[in-house]
C-alpha cells in the first residue's frame, strides 16, 4: 500500500513536455498491443515452410463380409490390421513462398507498430501543448479579472451625478458575468486537454510544467526525408507480402507430393506385409484453378504498389499544406504580441482613464475590456497553434531520431 500511494505521488507532479512523450512512449496501451503483434507475426514465422504434421491411419483392409468367411479374421489370407504413417510434402515453390509471407508479415507488423509509435507521440505532444496553454489562458484571464476588482463595486459617475440613467450601474454585473463565462469555457478546455493527456500517459491527473517545445520546420529536409516516413514503409512491407501471395498462387501450378508407410499385420499362418506408395498432386486444370487465382494475387499486388504512390502524394500534399498553416499561424501570432495586445492594453488604460474622470461611459470601458481579454487570450492561442503546428509536423513528417 505504501509503494502504490508513493507511486501515485510521484505521477501527480508536473509534467514537462519531454516527460509527456517518454511515459506515452512507456505505457500506451496501443504501443504494447503494437509490440505483441510483432511477437506474434515472428512466433508464426517458425511455422513457415515447414512440412505438414504426418498423418496416422489405423484400419481393418480386405474383410470379408460375405461368402464362406464372412466375418472371420483367420479364414482369409487378405484380411489385416494396417498402421501406416503418411506425410504430404508441397513443393519447394510453395514452402519458399510461405516463408516469404511470414517474413513480409513481420515487416507490416514491425511498420505498423512504428506508425503507432509516431502517432502516439503526435497526439501525446498535441495533449500537452492544449493542457499547457489552456491553463496559461485560465491564468491570464484571472489575472485580468483580478486588476478589475475595483471596477466592479463602483458606481459610474454619471449615474451619481444623475447624468445617466440607474440602469446603467448594472452594467459591471453584466460584465462581470461576461468574463466567467469565459472562465468556464477555459475550465472545461483545461479539463479536456488533462483527460486527452490522461488517456496517453496514464496519468490519472497531470499537469503541464515548463516551456513549450519549439521545432525549427525546414521545408526542404522534411521533403527529402518523406521516402522513409513509417506510413510508406508499411506500404512498401504490405506490397512485400502480396508479392508472396503471388509466388505462393503461382506455386500451385506445380505438382505436391506425398508418401506413406504401413504395416500390415495378418493372421501368422499367412504372414504380415509391409506396403509404401507416393502420391503427386496433377494441376490439369490450371485454366479454371490455379491461373484466376494467380490473377487476383496479381491484382492485389498492382494495387498495392498504386496504393503506395497516392499515399506518397498525400504526404507530399499534407506537409505543404502544414507548413503553409504554420507561417500562417506564425505571422498571426507576431500580429498578436506586438500589435493587438498592445494597442487593446493602450486602449483600456485610456478608457479607464476617461471613465474615471466622467467623460466616457461604461459602456466604452466594457468593449475595451472585452476587446483587452479577447487579445491576449487570443495571443495565447496563437501561440498555441503555432507551437501545436511545430510538433505535428516535425513528429509526424521528420524523423523518428
Amino acid at each position: 500500500m505504501t509503494c502504490v500511494m508513493f507511486a501515485a505521488a510521484a505521477r501527480a507532479e508536473p509534467m514537462t513536455y519531454a516527460g509527456a512523450l517518454d511515459l506515452a512512449a512507456r505505457s500506451a496501451p496501443s504501443l504494447r498491443a503494437s509490440a505483441l503483434k510483432v511477437d506474434a507475426a515472428r512466433a508464426a514465422s517458425r511455422a513457415a515452410g515447414r512440412l505438414p504434421d504426418p498423418k496416422l491411419s489405423v484400419g481393418i483392409q480386405d474383410f470379408p463380409v460375405s461368402g464362406p468367411n464372412a466375418g472371420r479374421f483367420d479364414r482369409d489370407d487378405f484380411t489385416m490390421t494396417k498402421v501406416g504413417v503418411m506425410q504430404d510434402v508441397p513443393n519447394a515453390a510453395r514452402r519458399r513462398a510461405e516463408v516469404s509471407g511470414a517474413t513480409a508479415e513481420i515487416g507490416v507488423a514491425q511498420a505498423e507498430a512504428t506508425v503507432e509509435q509516431r502517432n502516439v507521440r503526435v497526439a501525446t505532444a498535441l495533449a500537452w501543448i492544449d493542457l499547457a496553454y489552456a491553463e496559461r489562458r485560465l491564468v491570464a484571464l484571472d489575472q485580468l479579472v483580478g486588476g478589475l476588482k475595483d471596477l466592479w463595486g463602483a458606481q459610474p459617475a454619471s449615474v451619481a451625478s444623475g447624468a445617466s440613467r440607474p440602469a446603467i450601474g448594472l452594467e459591471p454585473k453584466r460584465l462581470q458575468a461576461v468574463f466567467a463565462d469565459r472562465r468556464s469555457e477555459l475550465v472545461a478546455a483545461v479539463a479536456k486537454a488533462r483527460a486527452e493527456l490522461s488517456r496517453w500517459t496514464g496519468d490519472p491527473a497531470p499537469t503541464a510544467s515548463g516551456d513549450a517545445p519549439h521545432y525549427d520546420v525546414d521545408p526542404a529536409a522534411l521533403h527529402a526525408g518523406l521516402d522513409r516516413h513509417p506510413s510508406l514503409l508499411t506500404a512498401e512491407a504490405a506490397e512485400r507480402r502480396a508479392a508472396a501471395d503471388v509466388d505462393a498462387a503461382r506455386a500451385a501450378t506445380r505438382p505436391d507430393w506425398g508418401f506413406e508407410v504401413s504395416y500390415g499385420r495378418r493372421d501368422p499362418m499367412f504372414g504380415d506385409l509391409v506396403s509404401a506408395g507416393v502420391t503427386v498432386s496433377l494441376p490439369l486444370f490450371k485454366g479454371t484453378r490455379q491461373e484466376p487465382l494467380i490473377a487476383a494475387r496479381t491484382a492485389d499486388r498492382n494495387r498495392v504498389r498504386i496504393e503506395r504512390e497516392d499515399r506518397q502524394r498525400m504526404l507530399v500534399a499534407g506537409l505543404d499544406g502544414d507548413i503553409a498553416d504554420h507561417v500562417m499561424h506564425h505571422d498571426q501570432w507576431r500580429r498578436a504580441v506586438e500589435v493587438l495586445v498592445p494597442t487593446a492594453e493602450q486602449r483600456a488604460h485610456l478608457e479607464l482613464s476617461s471613465y474615471a474622470a466622467g467623460r466616457a461611459g461604461f459602456d466604452d470601458v466594457r468593449m475595451a475590456l472585452t476587446d483587452l481579454a479577447d487579445a491576449k487570450l487570443g495571443a495565447l492561442e496563437r501561440e498555441a497553434m503555432v507551437a501545436r503546428d511545430g510538433a505535428r509536423i516535425i513528429l509526424t513528417y521528420g524523423s523518428d531520431q
